[in-house]
C-alpha cells in the first residue's frame, strides 16, 4: 500500500492507494463516530457496497444509492441525500463515505460540506478519473447553465484507494481517467506524458495502473497544498476543461464522459497555445493517441460556436464576462491567458479544420 499525506488549511489527511483496502476502512479512521452513511451508484453499489459496509455494525450504518451518471450531480439528488441524511438521524459526529466516481464524490461531499454546517466524509473512488476530483477538497453540483457551479472547498478526511475496484470499469471509464492524467502529465513533466503517450489503456497491467495513478495523485497533491483554494497555479489543474465543460453543459450531462470532454479540450489547448505563443506541443501526438485509444473526435459540436461560447463564458474560471484559459508555453510550463469572444470564435474555427484535415 502506497501512502501520500496532503496538508489542508484544516487539516492532514492521508491518500492510501493499493488492494482489498475496502475491507479495512475501519484502519483509515481517525475516530469513533456516531454513525456511517455510506452514498454510492446503481452500478457501484451492486459491485462493492455489501463489502464496505461489512466493515460496521449494523446498527449504526446507512447507505443512499443515488442513479449511475452525470446527472446525479443535481439539486434533485443532493436534497436527497439531505432528506436521507436526517431520515437516518446523522449527527454532527457522523461520518459520509462516498463510494464511487467522480459524480458520487462530489455529491456525497458536497452533501457533507453543507449537512448541520459540515460533518466529516472520506472519499473512496473507484474509477481512474477519480483519482484527480477525490483529492483536493473540491465538492459541488451542476447547474444547467454550467458544470460544478454550485459547490465549496471542503476537504476529506482521507482518500481509501481501493485499486481492485478499477477491474469493472469499462472502457469509456478508462477513457474518461486517462484524459486527467494526460492533463497532469501535459502540466507538469514531458517524460510522464511520454510514459502515457506509450500506454495502450485497454491492456495496462494492474502495477502499471498503479503507478500511473499515483504520479498522477502526486502531481495533484502538491499544487492543492500549494494552492488550496485556487488563487493561483491551481487553476493550472483547468487545462482542458474550458472547453470541456463547455461541451458538457451544451451537449447535455452524460453525453460524453468528463474524461472525453477533458481529452477534447486539451487538444483545443494545445492548438490555441502553439497559436498563442508560437511554440511547438505535442498536438499531434496526442491526437494519434486519441485516435488509437478510441477518444470520440466528432467535430460537429463546433458548429455551435456561439453557444458554445456562451457557455464557456460562464465557467468558474471566467473573469469579468471574459473567457480565462489555461494555455501551455511548454510541457510543464503552464501559462493563464483571457480572450474575446471573437479570438475564441476565431481558434474554434480553426480548430475544426485542423481536425478535419
Amino acid at each position: 500500500m502506497e501512502k501520500l499525506l496532503v496538508q489542508s488549511s484544516s487539516h492532514s489527511y492521508g491518500i492510501y492507494i493499493g488492494k482489498q483496502l475496502r475491507y479495512r476502512i475501519y484502519d483509515f479512521l481517525e475516530k469513533e463516530y456516531s454513525s456511517i452513511f455510506i452514498v454510492s451508484d446503481e452500478r457501484v453499489a451492486s459491485l462493492y457496497l455489501d463489502d464496505c459496509l461489512s466493515n460496521f455494525p449494523a446498527d449504526k450504518v446507512y447507505q443512499s444509492v443515488v442513479p449511475s451518471g452525470e446527472q446525479s450531480k443535481s439539486f434533485e439528488a443532493y436534497y436527497q441525500l439531505q432528506t436521507d441524511a436526517l431520515t437516518h438521524g446523522l449527527d454532527r459526529n457522523s461520518l459520509i463515505i462516498a463510494l464511487g466516481g467522480g459524480v458520487v464524490g462530489d455529491l456525497a461531499g458536497f452533501a457533507a460540506a453543507t449537512y448541520m454546517r459540515g460533518i466529516d466524509y472520506i472519499q473512496m473512488p473507484t474509477t481512474i478519473l477519480a483519482h484527480d476530483s477525490s483529492v483536493g477538497g473540491k465538492v459541488a453540483i451542476n447547474h444547467e447553465i454550467g458544470k460544478n457551479l454550485i459547490g465549496s472547498f471542503y476537504p476529506p478526511k482521507a482518500v481509501i484507494y481501493d485499486v481492485d475496484t478499477l477491474s469493472s470499469l469499462t472502457d469509456k471509464e478508462v477513457r474518461s481517467g486517462y484524459a486527467e492524467l494526460v492533463k497532469e502529465a501535459l502540466i507538469n513533466k514531458q517524460s510522464f506524458f511520454e510514459k502515457l503517450m506509450d500506454t495502450d489503456i485497454y491492456h495496462v497491467r494492474p502495477e502499471q495502473l498503479t503507478a500511473h495513478l499515483l504520479q498522477g495523485v502526486k502531481i495533484k497533491a502538491d499544487i492543492v497544498e500549494a494552492d488550496e483554494r485556487e488563487s493561483g497555479m491551481r487553476k493550472y489543474l483547468n487545462l482542458g476543461h474550458t472547453l470541456a465543460h463547455a461541451l458538457e453543459a451544451e451537449l447535455g450531462y452524460g453525453t460524453l464522459a468528463h474524461g472525453e470532454a477533458v481529452a477534447i479540450g486539451l487538444l483545443f489547448a494545445l492548438h490555441v497555445s502553439e497559436q498563442t505563443y508560437n511554440v511547438q506541443l505535442p498536438y499531434h501526438a496526442l491526437y494519434e493517441w486519441l485516435e488509437k485509444n478510441r477518444y470520440p473526435m466528432d467535430q460537429s459540436y463546433v458548429n455551435r460556436m456561439d453557444t458554445l461560447i456562451a457557455k464557456m463564458k460562464t465557467d468558474k474560471k471566467a473573469v469579468n464576462h471574459k473567457i480565462q484559459m489555461v494555455l501551455l508555453k511548454g510541457i510543464g510550463k503552464p501559462a493563464i491567458k483571457t480572450f474575446s469572444d471573437s479570438e475564441i470564435k476565431h481558434y474554434l474555427q480553426s480548430f475544426k479544420e485542423r481536425l478535419i484535415v
